[in-house]
């Protein structure tokens, strides 16, 4: 009974969703439609499912994504400002046109000077989870624990990394915390595999990717309610590309204080918004996802990172009170760690892209900003070797490809016998 209330409650939740969920999602909220420059939504599971009777919580392995950000690349702002700019020199906009260059013009000031940092939100994203960690499982965190962090070597996983760890401590001065940002570790928190990069576009892959950009692109409409002379644009504008950028910038609004002020949703309808969402899902399912149009290998791009777990895990598990080890890195990573993980549908292999929404691979519910994996472990004593364990995707109950009669709880001992074998199967 207990099983089946939990796989309700994940269906309940559209963790594991089929039949179009996204467009249902992104007509409710067309800020889902971001895709990774969603901002971090908090858990949509309120309540957790009780451990088995005896067991308690001693030890959190945790990866996450940096909290919300700038645009990465100033080009992002200045080149749509400046083709806008340009139209308006020669008298080319329409009145809603002059209304989205003024809006694009505040967008880039804001963040000028700011490539790619962490935005006020994004710290706050990750107060927030560390607080949310602290009360849903305080015996981790008792009295004079120890806490290990890392982050990747960029600025905003490192103050990231700081705003959960102050949180932490506001809670419990005692904490023993120790952190580090190092190219040192940057082979699992950050692996740069070039085989892997190499295999990631396919002529297959590509050529998929191409027609499928093809049927969902229609940037005609917006062009016109921009621009007062067609010909201008069609023949003085690379149009598909801005159509592209003031998707970027409206999908990012809502990590940054401008969001109180303005958006710029209101230039899309909702079939274009939807359409934008499907391309970019499909984008990140083929560059970072299971997709079999490349061979279905690129979750192993974080082979060292799940070793790593592993082993950490395995090393802390002979302590009577482990605390917790805390990872801060990148949505490159996280997305395919939950794939490799095949956490809910995240591993589902879909050959044809137009399927993606029906089978339910919808990547706002795996990367938001902020997006993390925790493993929660539990036991009944310090001495006992049945350790269990459950995994949050963002701070939600998850499935895992393998039998249990607790679930969502699992067996760390059939956990690591399945993933290491599965891992060993990789052939780099």
């Amino acid at each position: 009974m207990k099983r089946n209330f939990f796989i309700m409650s994940v269906l309940f939740v559209c963790l594991n969703s089929f039949g179009q969920q996204a467009k249902i999602d992104i007509a409710k909220d067309k800020c889902l439609s971001a895709s990774n420059y969603v901002a971090y939504p908090g858990p949509l599971q309120q309540k957790l499912t009780a451990a088995p009777a005896g067991y308690a919580p001693f030890y959190i392995s945790h990866y996450g994504r940096h909290g919300s950000r700038y645009l990465i690349g100033t080009g992002d702002y200045d080149k749509p400002y400046r083709i806008m700019q340009h139209a308006d020199s020669l008298g080319k906009l329409t009145p809603k046109g002059h209304e989205v260059l003024e809006k694009i013009r505040v967008i880039r000031e804001e963040a000028m000077g700011r490539d790619g940092e962490l935005t006020q939100l994004g710290a706050e994203q990750h107060k927030g989870i560390a607080k949310r960690m602290y009360e849903r499982f305080p015996q981790v965190f008792e009295g004079k624990t120890n806490i290990d962090a890392k982050s990747t070597v960029i600025i905003r996983c490192i103050l990231s990394m700081e705003n959960a760890l102050q949180q932490l401590l506001v809670l419990n001065p005692q904490l023993i915390i120790r952190h580090d940002a190092s190219y040192h570790d940057m082979y699992y928190m950050n692996l740069d595999d070039n085989h892997l990069n190499k295999q990631k576009i396919t002529p297959e892959a590509k050529k998929a990717l191409d027609e499928f950009d093809a049927r969902h692109t229609h940037p005609d409409r917006v062009m016109r309610e921009l621009f007062n002379d067609e010909n201008y644009w069609r023949d003085s504008v690379k149009y598909n590309n801005l159509y592209e950028k003031l998707f970027k910038l409206a999908s990012n609004v809502q990590s940054t204080e401008l969001r109180h002020k303005l958006s710029l949703y209101d230039i899309f309808s909702d079939d274009e918004i939807y359409d934008n969402w499907l391309m970019n899902n499909a984008y990140w399912y083929i560059a970072y996802g299971p997709s079999p149009l490349n061979g279905g290998t690129q979750p192993f791009s974080q082979r060292n990172l799940l070793r790593k777990i592993i082993s950490e895990a395995d090393s802390c598990m002979a302590f009577p009170h482990p605390g917790a080890t805390l990872r801060y890195g990148h949505e490159v990573d996280v997305m395919p760690l939950a794939c490799l993980l095949e956490l809910n549908n995240c591993g589902k292999q879909i050959a044809d892209l137009e399927q993606l929404d029906d089978e339910g691979w919808n990547n706002y519910r795996i990367f938001p900003m902020g997006c993390n994996i925790q493993f929660i472990f539990y036991r009944k004593s310090a001495a006992d070797k049945d350790v269990i364990f459950k995994v949050l995707l963002n701070e939600n109950e998850t499935t895992l490809p393998l039998p249990s009669s607790i679930a969502p709880y699992y067996h760390w001992s059939d956990f690591k016998a399945f993933y290491l074998n599965k891992l060993d199967s990789y052939k780099e």
